[in-house]
């Protein structure tokens, strides 16, 4: 067993800070009543993966996580809740009493056939890092590597953007 005071163990502990971020963000998103606390906490769930993103040495994808889903997507999820209802959040009604642990249990099921995936699978040695990720090498590599990728953002903001027209122009009905 790692140490907690070691950087092992206090990576450890960021990481299992970050699971924790993740879980309570969903938690959150799930459950709440009003519709801008379930944005808060897919905000939440969100920053918590590109935590993870960051803890795996990838900087450059924590900072569009939380640019583009905990910022851009977030943000239109917000102001299409707030053109969709002058008057205040719409309160949302709860699901049937046995949706929670049929979704529970749903959960549960996928998490342990993913855990029994993960541990059948070999697992291939994690690449050496290519290069230091200067932005100028992020650059190039979005634009020859990484182009469909970077389209497919753009179409994901595109969706979000109309979605929220959608919503604003359903509640203004």
């Amino acid at each position: 067993m790692t140490p907690l005071f070691t950087v092992e163990g206090l990576a450890g502990v960021v990481f299992f800070g970050f699971i924790l971020l993740i879980i309570f963000g969903a938690l959150v998103a799930t459950n709440a009543v009003n519709l801008i606390r379930a944005v808060c906490g897919l905000a939440l769930c969100l920053v918590g993966v590109a935590g993870i993103y960051y803890f795996l040495q990838s900087p450059f994808l924590a900072l569009m996580q939380v640019l583009i889903y905990a910022g851009a997507v977030c943000v239109a999820i917000v102001f299409a809740v707030m053109l969709a209802e002058p008057q205040g959040a719409k309160r949302l009604e709860r699901a049937h009493p046995l949706a929670g642990p049929g979704a529970f249990a749903a959960a549960a099921l996928m998490a342990w056939g993913l855990a029994a995936l993960a541990l059948r699978t070999s697992w291939p040695e994690a690449s050496s890092q290519v290069n230091a990720g200067a932005l100028e090498d992020v650059g190039r590599a979005m634009m020859t590597t990484f182009v469909v990728s970077f389209e497919l953002i753009s179409l994901i903001l595109l969706v979000a953007i109309i979605g929220s027209l959608v919503l604003a122009r359903r509640g203004r009905r």
